[in-house]
């Protein structure tokens, strides 16, 4: 006989550690199964799927961690003391996206409506407070139908918890909004603060006052969809990253995204191996760019070309086309490029252009990632609207962002480079640590014709045959102030190269400027434009 003979068979009773395990247990399950299955298929009618649905289709499977699974609210008045669920209305943890560590929040929109109370906006807040502290990404799935009424302040004073943690977040974790339901009111700032948001066709709505309202005040009558939906924030607000049809794929493209990003301000991007060759020529480049600045082209086929195995995520695909802004990499090294789009308004820079870039490259500044620029810019887009919707000033946030950008950054002229335009767009005047160019470059404060028509008016009104003199003079401007090399010649450009060398000299730049360091004046911070 032993010692453990002697001790007498556990009854499994609340009383005992075995029967508190099972109790644990089958609380665990009721709240891991959801309110009711009703509110389940009512969720998935929608065409949504559920918060722990969503979870485990954006982290690796098995590796979600939940926090505070067992809270439940507080509140008496109007009914809320009978009703008292777990989790509160909202799921929160941590898990990972391919090993990496990533905080995920989920509304959970069976109970409550994912209605934001003072118990469900705590959880929020301790998990971003977890996030910033660890130093990973924070991911928010959005499907709520804004702040708990019943709660009154104390749920208004939740949003502003959050809203504060993500400003103190911002440029130190990577902060992903994804919108898979409603988002009204003052709930929509939140995702406005964050690096991205992304969208799901038909079933996520965001904006700041309903279509009641609206109707109500200025007598529009519009769907939920027309004013708020996922198209007409990728299109016409740009307050929409990205857009998708689907919640599978919305959630795969946002694991994508993140295997980009670095875990925090304090690291680099992950490298991963490269199996396209860095040496590799793209002799297609001769002939998709052509020579002719005024015939279009695609710039993003340039870019697959350059980048390896032709991958890419653009960013606000779908808003301000006329510049492109994409993650992709060389030689396994994550890079931001932004570049002008020929196929749209000629690549001007214009308002929103300018909007977009100027964040895109804060962002790529804040989580060190280097910047390529690819040019082909006429200038600022010419207007009374421009003028009056403040295009210096919206125009001075790219070059603030540049010119204060310290990560490494190599431009690429390829054919027009003209006036204010090319110096905004990290020319080397500006701080860029490499410039290079095509020989079909042209830099020039404007284009020959325009700058002919200035510089010899007086010739070419006495002129017997004005024409005939205009399309010399305009030759004779080019030839001396605008060929190929004239900008090497002054020491503005680093090196002309060929076309088809593109990726390979880029590559090389950025292994010399992998250890680059640059230190900005010490300040507490700049008051960039608004």
């Amino acid at each position: 006989m032993t010692v453990l003979d002697d001790i007498p068979p556990v009854v499994a009773g609340p009383s005992h550690a075995r029967g508190r395990v099972a109790e644990l247990q089958a609380i665990r399950a009721r709240v891991l199964a959801g309110p009711c299955e009703k509110a389940t298929k009512a969720q998935h009618a929608k065409g949504k799927l559920t918060a722990r649905e969503r979870i485990e289709l954006l982290l690796d499977a098995g590796s979600f961690q939940e926090v505070e699974q067992l809270r439940r609210h507080r509140a008496t008045g109007f009914g809320l003391e009978a009703k008292r669920p777990h989790t509160d209305g909202v799921i929160t943890g941590w898990g990972t996206v391919e090993g990496r560590t990533v905080f995920v929040y989920a509304h959970d929109f069976r109970i409550f409506g994912g209605a934001l109370g003072e118990a469900h906006a705590t959880k929020i807040h301790k998990i971003m407070d977890m996030a910033i502290a660890a130093g990973a990404p924070l991911v928010s799935l959005n499907d709520g139908a804004g702040a708990r009424i019943q709660e009154g302040v104390s749920a208004l004073a939740g949003y502003g918890g959050i809203f504060q943690r993500n400003t103190k977040a911002s440029g130190v974790i990577p902060q992903i909004s994804v919108m898979l339901g409603p988002c009204a009111g003052g709930a929509a700032y939140s995702p406005a603060l964050t690096d991205f948001v992304f969208m799901v066709r038909e079933t996520s709505q965001m904006f700041i006052t309903g279509p009641d309202v609206v109707k109500a005040v200025t007598g529009e009558e519009i769907t939920q969809n027309g004013l708020g939906g996922a198209d007409v924030h990728a299109e016409a607000s740009g307050v929409c990253h990205f857009a998708y049809d689907d919640e599978e794929t919305c959630l795969a493209e946002v694991r994508y995204l993140l295997s980009l990003l670095p875990q925090n301000n304090r690291e680099f991007p992950p490298r991963t191996p490269c199996t396209d060759p860095p040496a590799r020529r793209s002799e297609v480049l001769l002939d998709l760019v052509p020579a002719d600045g005024n015939r279009p082209y695609d710039m993003a086929r340039v870019i697959e070309e350059i980048v390896d195995d032709g991958e890419v995520l653009e960013v606000h695909e779908r808003w301000a086309r006329n510049i492109i802004c994409a993650f992709g990499r060389l030689d396994g090294q994550v890079v931001g490029i932004v570049a002008n789009q020929p196929q749209t308004l000629a690549g001007v820079l214009d308002i929103e252009a300018s909007q977009k870039a100027a964040r895109f490259v804060q962002l790529c500044d804040a989580f060190s990632i280097p910047l390529i620029t690819l040019l082909d810019v006429p200038g600022f887009l010419p207007g009374v609207d421009q003028e009056h919707g403040g295009i210096i000033r919206h125009g001075a946030k790219l070059l603030y962002a540049y010119c204060n950008a310290t990560v490494p950054r190599i431009s690429l002229i390829l054919r027009k480079a003209y006036g204010g335009a090319y110096i905004v767009m990290d020319s080397q005047s500006i701080g860029a640590d490499l410039t290079y160019a095509w020989p079909t470059n042209e830099i020039a404060v404007m284009g020959a014709e325009g700058a002919a028509n200035v510089i010899f008016r007086r010739q070419i009104a006495a002129a017997d045959d004005p024409e005939t003199m205009r399309a010399r003079m305009v030759k004779e401007y080019r030839s001396e102030l605008m060929h190929p090399y004239y900008a090497a010649e002054r020491g503005l450009v680093d090196d002309v190269i060929d076309p088809a060398a593109t990726r390979e000299v880029l590559i090389r730049s950025l292994a010399m400027l992998r250890t680059k360091h640059a230190d900005l004046p010490s300040r507490k911070h700049g008051n960039p434009p608004q």
